[in-house]
């Protein structure tokens, strides 16, 4: 792939991300050397901190730039972030590119891929919402809504992270499936403190 969807007045900015569990930065760094990127921003950044590698590329991005990825879960985390961050670089006049999926939204076939992943966004977004809404009623079925608040297990924390990096459900609504108090989901599930967070 190479420059002929943008101008010669315009960049081509690359992005790479590692995490604690995928240390394959080289191969992505050499990935977006062959499309020759003007400049690579790159980051380890596990799924639940935040990546201001990422947001200082979406910043430095101009009507008629390129951003490539060598690959789709590089960019979002979830397919809803991924559909979010592509439609607001469209609608800044950003052409986006993934090598491995062969994905370029300046092209017919790209748009149309986007497309389907926009409706793909909605169906995960829609089960989320259907899923917390079938947890909090089993909850109350159950009797479990107010008393002491359950112990936070490795396999609900993992969850409740999953349902907060979605941004489709409220911390209250994960407190409340989970039983426990908004500060102990600060305090345990993102190792903050609540009263910090508060503040912010």
């Amino acid at each position: 792939m190479g420059k002929s969807t943008y101008t010669t007045n315009s960049l081509r900015l690359g992005y790479a991300r590692v995490s604690t569990d995928d240390q394959d930065m080289a191969l992505q760094l050499d990935a977006l050397a062959k499309v020759q990127c003007d400049r690579v921003f790159s980051e380890k950044a596990s799924s639940g901190k935040e990546r201001p590698q990422l947001e200082e590329c979406l910043r430095t991005l101009r009507r008629g730039d390129v951003l490539t990825v060598w690959r789709l879960d590089r960019l979002g985390r979830s397919m809803t972030e991924l559909v979010a961050i592509v439609n607001d670089l469209a609608s800044r006049g950003v052409t986006f590119e993934s090598l491995t999926e062969h994905i370029d939204t300046s092209s017919a076939s790209g748009k149309f891929a986007f497309h389907l992943f926009s409706a793909l966004a909605e169906f995960e977004r829609n089960t989320i919402k259907e899923r917390t809404r079938a947890g909090l009623a089993a909850a109350r079925a159950r009797g479990r809504m107010g008393g002491r608040p359950a112990k936070v297990t490795p396999k609900a924390k993992r969850e409740m992270k999953a349902l907060y990096t979605s941004q489709e459900v409220s911390v209250k609504d994960i407190c409340t499936r989970y039983n426990i108090t908004r500060s102990t989901f600060y305090r345990v599930v993102l190792e903050r403190d609540y009263r910090a967070n508060e503040k912010a």
